[in-house]
Parts: C-alpha cells; structure tokens; sequence
C-alpha cells in the first residue's frame, strides 16, 4: 500500500500520496530557485567572483582582556624634501599631444612700450566641432588628343559604392556609430539634421547595404581562417528579428559566436535557430579543441575524433553561485574549491607568465584540486534532491567534469570561455538601443559587422581607421590576398 501524507488547513484536510507530496515539494524549491534567479538578475551584482567568509570576522571577544604587548621601540628618521608649488585644485591630465593646437596669443592690456618678455603661462582647453562633414571633389580634366586620336580624361578613383556619392569615411562613420556607439540609423538622421545635412534613412539603409555587399568576401575570409584554428570557443545569442510569416511579433533567431583565442578572430554568423544544424554547418570540417558551455547541441561533436570538447569552469561557478539561497553551506564549499582553481589563473596573469610557464604552473598545483572537486561532487550528488539549485548545480558540473579538467592539458586552453563572453557584450548593448533586426539578411548583415568589429577590439585597432581603410582598398585589392586586409593585418 502506497504511504500517505495527511495535510490539515483549518477545517480542510488533503490527503496526499507520498509521491505527490515528493513531486510538489520539488516544485516548489524549483519554482523558489528560479524566483531568485530572476530577483538576482533584475537587483543582484552582476560580479560572480567568490571571496570566502571569514569565521574570525566580526566575531565577539567574550574572553578575558589580553594583556597588552610591549609598546615597539621608536626611532626618528628626518629627510629633506623640494618644496614644491603651492597649487589649488586638483590636477589636471595633460591633454593629448596628438591633438590639433589653436594657438591663440593674448597680450597684456597695459601699456609695455620698453617692456621686456620674461615668460609665457600657457593654458589649454580642450574644445570640440560637432561632425566635422566636408566634400571632396573630384575635377577630371579632358583633353582632345593631337591629329584626333580620342578624347582622354582622368580616372576617377574607385569608391566603395560605385556612382554613390558616399565616401568611404562616411560610410564608417555611420557603421562604427550603429555597432559601437550603438546609435539607431534614425538617430543619426536627426544629428546630421542638426548640422544642415538631411539624409533620408532610406538612403543610409541603402549605403549599409551596399557597404556590406563589399564587405562580404573579407567576411568569408575572415571565416575560412576561423574554421582553421586549432583552437575554437563558441557561444549564442538571441537577436530579435522582424519577418513576414510573424506579423506584429518578432522572430527569435541568434547569432553564434566562435572565437579563436590563438589567431585572436572572431566570428558571428546568423542563424534563425539554435538547433545543431548552425554548429554542424560551420564546423563539418573543423579539427581542433572546442570549449563551450553545457548546450546540449554540441554534443554532436563528442564522438568526431577530430574535435577535442572543454567546458567552461565559469558556467559551472554559476550554478554553484545561483544555489547559494537553496543550500549554502555545499554551494560555498564548491565556490572555495574553485576559487583555488581560479587563484593559480590570478597567479599567472598577476607574473605575467607566457602560456608554457601557466601551463607548468596549472600542472604543478590544479591536479590536486581538480580531485578534490571531482571526489566531492561524486559524495554529494545522491545527498541533495535532484531538482534542488544544489542538486542540479551538481549534476551539471559532474556530467560536464572530464570537459572540465581537460583545460591543464594544453598551454593555450582558457579555464572558462569568458572571453567570447566578453565578446558577445555588444549585442546586448545594441539589443537595447535598436530592439531588432529589420530581416534575416539584416541579422546577418549585422554579425557580418560584429565580426569584423569585436576582432578590432580583441587587436586593439582602432575601428575606424581600419573600417575606412578597408573600404577604402577593397575595390581594387586581389581576392587572393584578402586576409591582409582584416583587423591586425591591415597597415
């Protein structure tokens, strides 16, 4: 006979199976868990870095009083300093040396006939001229050749967007504001509108368009490279998209996101889904290890003898983080634990170790810790209720565990993959400002910029000299020689 539970509220009384009463109270430590998960993400520090507790902290001193120490021996020690000016307020940075000065000499307004110069006080104000627009223009000179040979003329330099009237400057200008600056296409409108210059969306729509169509084959470029690195992290994203079959809704499509850490490229490619058939597409040829989180799509790729699969320590932190209101004391044990793995990673960074001698340096002191997690997370996975934070925090980390370690095992593996993270950032700046994709194209035509843009960044090249630049020589470089153009390479 199946036990029951007897549950009384006042006059009413419920009766409940065991099971049932099982299933309910599951739920709802679930239900507490995503309710928190939601207060964390809406109010919570967005910081997931682990500092343990300290036991002697704020504790009461309930002994007898100690006797005091000795007071140390002193010593007076005088030195001699330069007295320096006496100056008021804060100092000021040195502005830019790079800057254009404007020179303006003032001179005093008394009289100094037979006066004699003994010095200048220089001051500097840094000033600003909003869009500083201006017109090239092209005069091509005919001539009409002796004993009527033809008519020759200049060559007129070839532009990005052929007969446009859209200069390559322009053009990156208005795609670094959009994708870096975040700025809507429309908002641009209205602050050219404010300096006397009306252009109409449409036509800067027009000018995105035909500067992607250009673009494009640098893109391929730029994936070719991508999908030939030895070493590949990945992630999604989710993009809004507007489309036909949805009438007063957007579609939810994503933009995948994969990182090469050694060739430092990256690359995001738009897909309505986020189903396997985007991985699959992308990485069909691809040989190498592959570091991602717990999604459940890249799973395809465990068997492929060609393809070494790594987790991330930082998604598995984040369970442990996010359990911490279920059961503090397990959650807390874990984020020490891993903290000490995180603390050899500070070590290396704060030496300014090459990637060998981290790599000796993981070898010498993570092992250790790496059995400790793996022996602890083994004893308390059957002590906690699987639908529990604490339980599914885990059995996440524990299925994902020989992922998980696999990151000692080669100098240039990261721990986590934070760094297409980091990558991924400016969609969801931009997801604010301009809330969607006007189409599926759009949606690519934008991870088409992201690409070319987060690998800027990850280069440290400053976007619009590169952007211009390379608007500037596409027209006439050669197909063959493409990746000298990208981000790094371009001079």
């Amino acid at each position: 006979m199946t036990p029951q539970i007897s549950i009384s509220e006042g006059s009413d009384q419920v009766i409940l199976s065991r099971k049932e009463y099982e299933e309910l109270w599951n739920e709802n430590l679930y239900l507490k868990h995503e309710l928190e998960k939601l207060k964390k993400l809406i109010f919570g520090s967005k910081s997931e870095r682990f500092i343990p507790s300290d036991p002697n902290q704020l504790s009461l001193d309930i002994l007898p009083a100690a006797q005091p120490a000795p007071a140390p021996e002193t010593e007076q020690i005088s030195y001699t300093r330069k007295k320096g000016e006496n100056k008021n307020g804060h100092a000021r940075l040195e502005l830019p040396s790079h800057l254009r000065r404007e020179i303006v000499m003032i001179e005093p307004e008394e009289d100094i006939t037979g006066a004699k110069k003994i010095g200048e006080v220089i001051t500097e104000v840094l000033n600003y001229i909003p869009g500083n627009l201006y017109v090239t223009k092209y005069i091509r000179i005919k001539y009409a050749l002796p004993e009527e040979k033809g008519i020759v003329i200049g060559q007129l330099p070839s532009l990005p967007i052929p007969r446009g009237n859209a200069g390559a400057s322009l053009l990156s200008h208005l795609l670094i504001s959009k994708f870096v600056d975040h700025l809507p296409f429309y908002r641009q409108v209205q602050m050219f509108k404010r300096n006397g210059i009306h252009l109409a969306e449409s036509t800067i729509n027009d000018w995105f368009r035909s500067s992607c169509n250009l673009l494009f084959p640098l893109y391929e470029c730029l994936r070719k490279k991508v999908v030939k690195s030895s070493y590949l992290m990945a992630d999604e994203t989710p993009i809004a998209v507007l489309t036909e079959d949805k009438p007063g809704s957007t579609h939810k499509g994503f933009h995948w996101v994969y990182y090469s850490p050694v060739e430092r490229l990256i690359l995001f490619e738009y897909q309505k889904g986020r189903g396997q058939e985007g991985a699959k597409k992308m990485l069909h040829e691809y040989k190498g290890a592959l570091q991602t989180d717990g999604y459940t799509v890249y799973n395809i790729f465990e068997q492929q003898p060609d393809i070494t699969l790594l987790a991330c320590m930082a998604h598995a932190r984040r369970k442990f983080d996010e359990a911490k209101s279920n059961d503090k004391a397990r959650s807390e044990q874990a984020l020490t634990m891993i903290q000490k793995l995180y603390d050899i990673e500070r070590m290396a960074r704060e030496a300014s170790m090459d990637k060998q001698q981290r790599h000796v340096l993981r070898n010498e002191r993570a092992p250790e810790i790496l059995s400790q997690i793996h022996l602890w997370l083994k004893e308390n996975i059957n002590q906690v209720l699987p639908k529990s934070a604490i339980g599914q925090a885990i059995a996440y980390t524990l299925h994902l565990w020989p992922r998980l370690e696999r990151y000692i095992q080669h100098p240039v593996y990261e721990i986590d993959n934070n760094l297409i993270e980091n990558a991924i950032r400016p969609v969801a700046l931009g997801r604010k400002n301009y809330m969607f994709a006007g189409s599926h194209e759009a949606a690519q035509r934008a991870a088409m910029m992201y690409s070319f843009l987060a690998t800027c960044k990850i280069n440290q090249v400053e976007p619009f000299e590169w952007l211009t630049k390379a608007l500037t020589r596409l027209p006439d470089h050669s197909i063959q020689r493409l990746d000298e153009l990208l981000p790094g390479n371009l001079q």
